[in-house]
């Protein structure tokens, strides 16, 4: 069974990251990327047709970091683009991708406040987003936090198309609904909002103190609600953070250096501690959608590591298929035994940890729904649990891979971002897909 070829689009300028955005409409994809421009911007994409296989080519300076998926109201799958330079215009893409009619498009919005290092979306209004970005204060450079919304007619997708000249070199202004002012705690690492929440909750980690945000109606104005500060030798702090889903989005996950933390955002205490989790750095966290005790990671000791946090001495499982510092770690959202991890050996990697998701048995089908002979095969198949295994490796990015995201509404469709500004989109192999379906 012949799979579809991945669709590849190179950025003009390196890109500062990847984030997912969703859980908002069901048929389209937003993924908000952040973008680096070491040289003097030069020629646009625009609208053009997907073929096969698509690949841009990409200026000698190319650097991404973060990519973030949204759902929209159109067909299309949407991703936005952050771009982080000293010299020029930072600005966010917004790359759309019709999966349909295989066309990718592209619009651009300024962002003026400065580098951009992280970017998340609001899982309750698809226009607003948070961005963590480097400026000059005082002879040195801090990171800050802040709030902003597209322009209204961006909302809908009603943009005019990128290929008009207007649209691509006269970008419009983001609106800035609010900075989240964390002068007094440190430089913002990242932003994260409440998942499945109102869009009136963020949490931002700021060297190594997590502050919790109350936001407005309108998202104008940010008070900080209770906060939380890592203590111990040295000068700690936050590198990667997750919200859990679960427990009424009371919890949250945070890493710093070799250690994995948990907190109670109700009483702003550590609940447990996971000390040496990886032999080096830990750089992401991802909570399993769908068991809410199950946790990965990933660090530079080239590792990927699943726990379970009611007992933190091993992990439940560990994955070592990567050859150098593994820097992005996601569960499907909708079959959470597909896996996504992205590497700096510039590979993606696809697993199938089928005997730690909540299907161990593969897919159970109500004996109602059965004849005699299915029964007996489904039987014979859910006798045992289905082995792990490694799925495919994806070998299409020529630099390290910093971000991977599923699409928020295609669970068969992921992206993944390199430090060359190279942004791939992939599918789950369609027998695998049938296999799980079937």
């Amino acid at each position: 069974m012949e799979d579809d070829a991945p669709v590849i689009y190179g950025l003009e300028f390196q890109a500062g990251g990847l984030w997912r955005q969703g859980h908002l409409m069901q048929h389209s994809i937003t993924l908000l990327l952040g973008k680096i421009a070491l040289t003097q911007p030069g020629s646009v994409l625009g609208h053009c047709p997907v073929e096969k296989q698509m690949i841009v080519p990409l200026s000698p300076n190319q650097m991404a970091r973060a990519l973030t998926s949204q759902t929209a109201e159109s067909d299309a799958i949407r991703f936005l683009v952050g771009t982080q330079s000293l010299k020029f215009d930072n600005q966010i893409h917004i790359i759309d991708f019709d999966d349909e009619n295989n066309i990718i498009s592209k619009s651009v919005l300024q962002h003026q406040a400065g580098e951009i290092w992280h970017i998340s979306a609001s899982p309750a209004d698809k226009a607003v987003l948070t961005t963590c970005y480097n400026k000059t204060s005082e002879s040195r450079v801090v990171t800050c936090g802040a709030v902003w919304r597209m322009p209204p007619e961006w909302e809908s997708g009603s943009h005019e198309s990128p290929d008009d000249p207007h649209n691509s070199h006269n970008p419009q202004n983001l609106e800035l609904l609010c900075h989240l002012d964390n002068s007094s705690h440190g430089n913002a690492s990242c932003v994260l909002w409440e998942p499945m929440g109102d869009g009136k909750h963020v949490i931002s980690l700021a060297d190594n103190h997590a502050l919790l945000w109350d936001l407005t109606e309108s998202s104008t104005q940010a008070t900080i609600s209770s906060s939380a500060t890592l203590e111990g030798k040295g000068q700690l702090k936050f590198t990667a953070g997750k919200w859990s889903p679960h427990h009424n989005c009371t919890q949250l996950a945070t890493a710093n250096d070799t250690a994995i933390r948990g907190w109670d955002l109700r009483t702003m205490s550590q609940i447990y501690c996971i000390e040496n989790a990886h032999g080096q750095l830990v750089r992401d966290l991802d909570f399993n959608p769908n068991k809410q005790y199950y946790l990965a990671s990933c660090g530079d000791d080239c590792k990927v590591k699943f726990w379970d946090v009611r007992n933190i001495n091993e992990p439940v499982k560990t994955l070592e298929e990567h050859s150098h510092w593994v820097w992005s770690v996601r569960f499907n959202h909708s079959h959470d035994q597909l896996v996504l991890t992205g590497s700096s050996d510039s590979r993606v990697i696809l697993s199938n940890m089928v005997s730690i998701s909540s299907e161990p048995f593969g897919h159970l089908v109500d004996d109602d729904d059965l004849s005699d002979g299915e029964d007996n095969h489904q039987d014979e198949k859910t006798q045992e649990p289905l082995q792990d295994s490694i799925i495919s490796t994806y070998e299409e990015h020529e630099d390290s891979v910093y971000a991977v995201e599923w699409s928020s509404a295609d669970p068969w469709l992921f992206a993944s971002l390199s430090y060359d500004g190279r942004l791939v989109i992939n599918r789950v192999p369609r027998a695998l897909k049938y296999h799980i379906l079937l």
